[in-house]
């Protein structure tokens, strides 16, 4: 076995390749950017090599860094994780070159597979099942345009080089086709160095369903069962679940038939995965094949017990599979939360900076549930605007779907992230969904659940409960700290504009008794002091999280998905907040402010200029992906207030108009 890997990447793939290593009895060396010195991967790590500037064009994707890396260090093999390199069959043929294993598939399976153009005319040539589209080279706007018209619209713009849900578009009609390949082809140049585009046919209400494969390099391969990754945003995949709830045995069978053939087509000797969309009546045909380790691989290994890194590992230095088809089994049910670094109340944008605060739920058997959660940074560490917006990757476990959507709900309200904007509260509202809930899932949920963005939900009347019961007992807490305990029974507490009149009391076990509306409820195993950011208790016989923060006037709290100002006032106190005036927000009309944290590419217009409605003002990016501004109405540019090139923070102006 090898004494010696090189992990050519950062982050939670880092870290988690380390883990296997460790266990397996392997050094590692980690290779790092300027922007990831100090990080979690690089404290794990056995060695550590900076390899250059943040821009991953400039360290993680130069392929001489990387190797004269292994020379330096004695390593026999890199592990590519995903995104960088892990494709690029290029640079596996160059590491057989000189003598370095790669632990992936064979450059001849990625030549093959990893091309998403060569793919799919492989694919059709294998007789299998593949979406409609145009599979050749695609120069100009209007050629894209031609060809969309002959495949009907909508359709899809895909890079050829890309994956993880960059430079991917959907166009509904000539003006969006244009613009959207212009875009794709420099998205997928700045992230992949290919701009190569093609198109496809976009399946109306799909789902998002793939196979796992693996193999070894004596012509054996398996499958490891399904994974459903309908739930995406801008074609990035948010949750994950294995099993899916669409498949039955059948169908399930005749997928990983389909999968595994094809991998053995073209002599597949790694972990791997086969991607396909699925109508809701269950057909299915083949989208593209992944060469490489996949971001959601942690819920089928929780499903399967399998450490797929483990097996890459063992296939690169020339194991055969120890594990036969009929060995495997699905066991209960792994739903994963990709937990960003962004905002979901400001459509989703990136969000860059510190992360102040990062507690995360207990790893491990919760009773009804089991939580997995991999990370690659901690608290203090920088989210940076040169790399994908992961912060980590939770997981629940349960016996039954429904145990595991309980879970990871659970573990969501015990996940607490400051200084940054997160997505944990859109996660726990798609949890707490009945549609999620009932398995009724397809690639475009997100759109269809959240037409008008995501603005949170209103509370439940449970949430009502654990909003009031949470308020009262942190008063109550506070009040006898600062050595005024106050006598008073009866409050009116205020939920926004909502009041609510309550009764105050304890039994005779000291659990606090709320009487709300004249209905009580038991808080017991107060979990909290001042300064805490989660309140823990139980109520009733359920135990929840919240997230909570004292305010001149009350706590901003917020469970899962419902967030409210909560005020603890007298009855005539609270009588005098009706009357008080709501505070008008500012006119920004005139000002195009920049939506998010990033760097500025172009400010097409100039003072003095006539603009049009729906005209291009400005393009901001980000974490690899750009952001169009566009004119809401017409009018003339009073001041360009940035220029390309400028780092701009979230609100900042970047023209005005008269």
């Amino acid at each position: 076995m090898f004494d010696k890997i090189l992990i050519a990447n950062r982050g939670e793939i880092a870290v988690r390749v380390i883990k296997t290593c460790r266990r397996m009895g392997i050094k590692t060396v980690v290779v790092y950017s300027d922007a990831d010195a100090g990080s979690l991967a690089c404290e794990m790590a056995d060695e550590t090599v900076h390899i250059g500037p943040s821009p991953a064009a400039q360290s993680y994707l130069i392929q001489d860094k990387i190797v004269d890396v292994v020379k330096q260090t004695g390593a026999q093999a890199v592990h590519p994780g995903f995104g960088f390199l892990s494709e690029n069959a290029g640079f596996a043929r160059r590491l057989k070159a000189e003598g370095i294993a790669f632990i992936g598939p064979n450059p001849e399976a990625i030549d093959a597979m990893g091309d998403k153009i060569t793919s799919k005319k492989f694919a059709a040539e294998a007789g299998v099942s593949t979406v409609p589209g145009h599979m050749g080279l695609i120069e100009t706007p209007d050629e894209a345009v031609k060809i969309a018209r002959e495949i009907g619209y909508p359709v899809m713009i895909k890079a050829s080089a890309g994956g993880g849900g960059k430079g991917i578009r959907v166009a509904h009609s000539d003006d969006d086709m244009a613009e959207g390949f212009a875009a794709v082809k420099a998205e997928a140049l700045n992230a992949f160095g290919d701009d190569r585009v093609f198109l496809e046919k976009f399946i109306v209400d799909p789902r998002h369903i793939e196979i796992q494969v693996l193999g070894d390099k004596h012509g054996n391969v398996i499958h490891l069962f399904e994974r459903e990754c309908s739930i995406q945003r801008r074609n990035q995949k948010v949750i994950e679940e294995a099993p899916s709830p669409l498949l039955d045995e059948a169908t399930r069978a005749a997928m990983g038939a389909q999968a595994v053939a094809l991998a053995k087509a073209v002599n597949y000797d790694s972990a791997g995965t086969v991607e396909f969309v699925a109508g809701q009546d269950k057909s299915f045909f083949f989208l593209e094949m992944n060469t490489r380790l996949q971001v959601e691989h942690p819920v089928t290994e929780l499903i399967t017990g399998v450490d797929l890194v483990e097996q890459m590992i063992r296939s690169a230095w020339g194991e055969q599979l120890a594990i036969k088809q009929d060995d495997l089994s699905i066991n209960g049910w792994a739903i994963e939360s990709r937990i960003y670094a962004e905002d979901p109340y400001r459509g989703f944008l990136p969000s860059i900076g510190r992360l102040v605060r990062y507690e995360q739920p207990e790893e491990g058997d919760q009773g009804d549930y089991t939580v997995r959660n991999d990370s690659g940074v901690r608290e203090g560490d920088e989210i940076s605007m040169f790399y994908d917006p992961m912060i980590a990757k939770l997981c629940a476990w349960g016996e039954t779907r429904e145990d595991a959507v309980r879970g990871m709900a659970r573990a969501l309200e015990d996940t607490h992230l400051a200084g940054l904007g997160h997505n944990v509260p859109f996660l726990a509202a798609v949890m707490d969904q009945e549609r999620f809930q009932s398995g009724q899932l397809s690639t475009s949920y997100i759109k269809d659940e959240f037409p008008d963005g995501f603005h949170g939900l209103a509370p439940t009347p449970e949430q009502v409960k654990i909003l009031i019961a949470s308020a009262v007992a942190m008063n109550e807490v506070i009040a006898e700290q600062d050595g005024d305990p106050s006598e008073r029974t009866d409050w009116t507490v205020l939920i926004d504009k909502a009041a609510y009149e309550v009764e105050v009391g304890y039994d005779e076990a000291e659990d606090l008794i709320v009487a709300i509306d004249g209905e009580e409820v038991s808080l017991s195993e107060i979990d909290w002091r001042p300064g805490l950011s989660l309140f823990k208790a139980v109520l009733d016989d359920d135990a929840f999280t919240a997230e909570v923060k004292r305010a001149a006037d009350g706590f901003d709290i917020r469970h899962r998905a419902a967030r409210a100002r909560v005020r603890v006032l007298r009855p005539d106190v609270a009588h005098l907040y009706a009357l008080l005036p709501e505070k008008q927000a500012a006119d920004t009309s005139k000002l195009v402010l920049s939506p998010m944290p990033g760097l500025v590419v172009d400010i097409p217009v100039v003072e003095g200029q006539e603009v049009k409605s729906g005209e291009t003002v400005a393009i901001i990016e980000a974490m690899k992906m750009q952001n169009i501004l566009k004119a809401e109405r017409d009018g003339k540019v009073k001041a360009v207030k940035a220029k390309a090139g400028d780092p701009v923070a979230a609100d900042d102006v970047l023209v005005e108009f008269e």
